[in-house]
């Protein structure tokens, strides 16, 4: 197993684990630019990109190269390797969607030139250039919309709620909620992102599969099942909803359970419950 990372939003720490295993070999290389393994290669899942509202303005650059140029180079890799190739790409092709929920033939309400769209068409390019290569080439492309996702080795400054909420709800800071909170987000633990992801490239179709969590809830709600789960005495305050932040989030997943016979088996409290032990050891704090 070959992993490749530029580390710019990663950490040698995720892979520690694995460092002493013969089989695996880490390469911190920047899939924007192009990419030889030696050998031969079964299956290149392209999982490469920022995705953190709060990387959106840092490294918007980067974020549109490796959705376009990163994902041709690793198309490329799969072309000439006779692999499978998996893209992971993301809930946000269907921007602030005004159908609900999100079935994958849904076209999106994206915004391409607002402070999302290097991620949003980044990926949406993504998705383009994965086709194209499967018409065009015959490579044995998968696509996965991932929908909101959290768990294990998030950074703490992440950014996105489910840090935030942890990071706020331990230290004792107010927790932040945006807008009146009644947006929804609908949160899959990362055990079942994995299965999901294992699904999509064992499955037979090439076309898009949603990947997410049928559990929605407002961010108000969830502000408060955080403060509730830590046992925190932090205040919950408002502050302004960012742009073109959506207001509803959660997948039609009626593909993935048919087709492939996949859905999340992991409620948001047991998720909730395994998070807060994990931002605990990752904050080294204590309730």
């Amino acid at each position: 197993m070959v992993a490749v990372d530029n580390l710019v939003t990663g950490s040698r720490a995720n892979v520690a684990h694995l460092v002493d295993n013969a089989a695996f070999t880490l390469l911190e290389r920047d899939v924007s630019q192009p990419l030889q393994i030696d050998g031969p290669v079964d299956f290149v899942l392209h999982f490469a990109s920022p995705a953190s509202p709060i990387d959106f303005p840092s490294m918007p650059i980067q974020i549109v190269k490796v959705g376009t140029l990163g994902t041709y180079h690793m198309l490329g890799l799969a072309l000439a390797k006779g692999a499978a190739f998996l893209l992971a790409s993301t809930s946000e092709v269907y921007g602030d969607p005004l159908v609900h929920p999100q079935p994958e033939s849904y076209w999106g309400n994206v915004n391409p030139i607002g402070p999302r769209g290097c991620y949003d068409e980044a990926k949406r390019c993504a998705e383009a250039f994965t086709m194209a290569y499967n018409r065009a080439h015959g490579v044995d492309t998968r696509i996965m919309r991932i929908f909101n996702t959290y768990g294990s080795r998030m950074r703490t400054d992440d950014g996105r709620v489910i840090p935030n909420y942890f990071r706020q709800a331990l230290t004792g800071e107010p927790m932040t909620v945006y807008g009146d909170g009644s947006q929804t987000r609908s949160l899959c633990h990362v055990d079942d992102l994995v299965t999901g992801a294992l699904a999509v490239l064992d499955g037979p179709d090439p076309m898009p599969f949603n990947i997410g969590s049928q559990e929605e809830v407002t961010m108000l709600e969830l502000a408060t099942i955080v403060k509730r789960v830590t046992g925190s005495s932090s205040e919950i305050v408002f502050g302004p909803l960012p742009e073109d932040d959506p207001k509803q989030r959660r997948p039609d997943t009626t593909r993935a359970r048919e087709i492939l016979g996949w859905e999340p088996t992991i409620s948001m409290e047991e998720g909730l419950a395994r998070a807060c032990d994990y931002f605990e050891s990752a904050l080294s704090v204590k309730r």
